[in-house]
Formats: structure tokens, sequence, C-alpha cells
């Protein structure tokens, strides 16, 4: 038996985090991917197209899956199709592509009236119509991923802009335009085994300068019980319920509205840190929830009670060009806080500015005593390095 990981290209979720943890379950893996060129040798990837649930389950015919997941915002949909036609534990079909689909998340939660927000689809070669009274708004691919052609607008003239630049690069996908949420950034990411949902923790999230919604800097900050029951609420109105979740939403005045809902673990190494900052086998746990496990059986710690405190940030380019000179892979201690850097971008790479995490240089962070020494640390951690970009 068999673990099989859908995939498109190479990421460090799986490289370090999803294929440790089979081997440490003695649970041998197969990578499926439309892009099996791009990934290291060593790995076992075998081709095939991802996107098409009938094809996942014919590449799994020659050793029978013992699970079958996928950690892609794009995949979600296709693999849990795949699992339930070989009879494996895996995400609802519907709940995953409500969770992609942004106008569909929209219209499930103001059916269920829950958290109405106006919004306006676009189709492909169509002209926005939206109200005067809509603005601001943000207008962004309805089945974008990592704020990727997303921007803050406010007006038509502004719209019309964002439209057209975004259609000269992608002329072929439908956009969302819906009214701007403003509020304090935060996350809420979960486990769950289709029965239960458990909640690993979250993060305060800081953005980069508008009108991109690039993050910068997230800090451990675990939901508050008064936001527990109406986040559930929410991702229940979805259907989310199995597997990883990562949730983004806003608090403005007590209330509480739902950016997005991504149907995987947290990404950009976070979900790595994460691991490393609860002191769980994170990437085990999925894998076994989609062996068909119990969440029970896992004994996740109380993100509540962790006597330490991470900061994770960013580096991003300031513009488009090579990146000529950067500092390596670094882990050190200082104050009791444990700092590590890990690049993001290749020395030598040339690439455009986007307003994106494709702008990530690097990531770096700290998991120590509290918010304060960490902080401190992590600052002079980062002034020591320096990355240029030519």
């Amino acid at each position: 038996m068999r673990l099989y990981l859908t995939a498109l290209n190479p990421t460090d979720a799986v490289l370090e985090g999803f294929l440790p943890a089979a081997e440490t379950l003695d649970l041998p893996v197969t990578v499926l991917t439309d892009r099996p060129d791009e990934w290291p040798p060593g790995v076992a990837v075998r081709r095939c197209a991802v996107r098409d649930a009938a094809a996942v389950v014919a590449a799994t015919a020659e050793d029978p899956p013992a699970a079958l997941l996928s950690n892609s915002d794009h995949l979600q949909e296709a693999t849990a199709l795949a699992a339930g036609k070989l009879g494996l534990p895996g995400k609802d079909p519907e709940s995953a592509r409500r969770c992609k689909d942004k106008a569909a998340m929209r219209r499930a939660l103001a059916a269920a009236d829950l958290d109405p927000v106006r919004v306006a689809a676009v189709a492909p070669g169509a002209a926005p119509d939206v109200p005067d009274d809509l603005f601001p708004a943000v207008v962004k691919p309805r089945d974008g991923v990592a704020s990727e052609d997303a921007y803050l607008v406010s007006d038509r003239r502004e719209l019309a802009a964002r439209v057209a630049g975004i259609r000269r690069r992608r002329p072929e996908i439908a956009l969302v335009v819906e009214e701007y949420l403003a509020g304090e950034l935060r996350t809420y990411d979960t486990l769950g085994d289709g029965v239960r949902l458990a909640v690993l923790g979250g993060w305060h999230t800081d953005l980069g300068p508008p009108p991109t919604f690039t993050e910068v800097s997230l800090d451990w900050s675990p939901p508050p019980p008064t936001h527990d029951a109406r986040i559930r609420a929410l991702l229940g109105a979805l259907g989310v319920g199995f597997g990883a979740c990562h949730t983004e939403y806003v608090v403005r005045h007590d209330r509480i509205r739902l950016i997005e809902v991504n149907d995987r673990l947290i990404g950009d190494r976070m979900d790595l840190i994460l691991a490393d900052l609860l002191g769980a086998p994170l990437f085990a746990h999925v894998i076994r929830l989609h062996l068909g496990e119990p969440l029970s059986a896992l004994h996740l710690p109380d993100p509540t009670t962790l006597d330490r405190h991470a900061r994770v940030e960013y580096v991003c380019a300031d513009r488009s060009g090579r990146l000529t000179a950067a500092p390596g892979p670094a882990d050190t201690v200082r104050d009791g806080v444990r700092l590590a850097c890990r690049p993001l971008r290749q020395v030598g790479r040339v690439a455009e500015r986007t307003g994106t995490n494709r702008d990530y240089l690097a990531a770096l962070h700290g998991i120590g005593p509290g918010p304060g020494v960490v902080a401190a640390a992590l600052a002079e951690f980062r002034a020591e390095r320096r990355w240029t970009i030519s």
C-alpha cells in the first residue's frame, strides 16, 4: 500500500514536510504531477493529468493506495473526487470547490445568512458591472491564490485599469469584485476528521502597502474563544471538516468577516514553522487523517497553553530584476530565541515584482519565550543580512 500525493511544482511542504513524515510512518510515496521534470532526483514521481480525477484514479492502479491527498489549492476538488472513487477518506468535493471558487463561497455564506458580502462575478472578456457604492472594492481572480492579481480599487477607473492589466497577462480567467473588508487580519488553522474539527492555532498578519495584499509578517496569536463559534459556523456552511484547512478572516468592531478559505495547510513555510512551534508531527497528522484515523488519536497540543511565541518575517523584492546576492540558510540561537533564515529565491534568478508572495526572497522566523524578545532578536538577525537586486 502506498501514499499518493497530487502536486504541481515542488514545494517545501511536500519535500520537507510530507515526504519525511511518510517515511516516519513507513509509508512509500508516489507524487502524481503534470510537471515531473521539475522535481528533484530521489523523489518518486509519476506523470499524471492531476486536474482530472479519472486520470488520478488510473495512476494509482499499479499499486493500491492507502491514502491520497494534496496540499495544492488547485487540486483539492479533483483529488477529493478521486479519493471518493477509490473508497478512501478525503475531503468533500463540493466543499473543496466552494473553498476554491470565491464567488461560490460568497453565495454559500449568503444563502446561510451568515456573512453576506457584496460581490459581482466578472466572466472572461466581460466588462465589470458593479454599483458605485461598492467602492472601495477588491478585484481578484475567482479561483486565485497567494493574493496574485488581487488589488484594492477606489473607483471605476481604477477597476477598469486593473481588469485590463490582469487580462493582458491572463485573458482566460474569471474575476470577482467584492466589497473591501477592512480590519485586523488573522488566521484560523484547523485539522478535521469529518466529524470533529480541532484548532491548531492562528496568526496575526501584517500586510504591505496597498493596492496589493502581500503578507510581510505574522505573529503567533491563537484565535480567542469569542471567535471560535463564529468561524466554525462559517466553515460549517462551506462544508469544511476534513484534513487540513487554513482560513483567513478580519475582525473589526468585534465583527468577524471571512476573507478566504484555503483547503490545505498554511503555506510559505508557515506550515513547517507551525509544526516546530507546536512540537507536533503536523504533516504526519494530516497523512494519518487521510489513512482514516480519528482526530482523537492524534494527541494535538492546546495552542492556547503554549509557553512560547513565534514571529515570521518575509523579505520581499522591492523591484523587478535579478537577485545578485543573498544570504544562505542559517540557524542560530540568540537570547533564548531560535532563529532561522530560509531562501525562497535562488541567486541569479530574474523576476518581475508582482505584489504577491511571488516576491518573497526569504523567510525569517524566531521562536522564543515571548513576543518582545522574539521580535528584538529577529530584527537583529535580519539586520545582519543583505539581499541585492540589480
